[in-house]
């Protein structure tokens, strides 16, 4: 599990996703949340938008990534 830090109270998924460098671009991670490819702490998401806090886990393509507050 990778720990990805952000200086905000929350950062949305599909910015984590891009800031992670789990996609190449922002509309590569509306994509991968559309299709159902992304869970937040274990439950599948589909709001590409939905705030992220620190302690949320997110999973996709096997890879799992908690944030941190900085």
């Amino acid at each position: 599990m990778e720990n990805i830090r952000i200086t905000g109270d929350f950062i949305k998924l599909d910015a984590l996703l891009k800031y992670a460098a789990l996609t190449a671009s922002g509309g590569e991670a509306k994509r991968v949340v559309a299709d159902g490819l992304v869970a937040v702490n274990g439950e599948v998401c589909l709001m590409r938008g939905k705030k992220i806090y620190p302690g949320d886990v997110v999973s996709f393509c096997g890879a799992e990534i908690k944030v941190e507050k900085e």
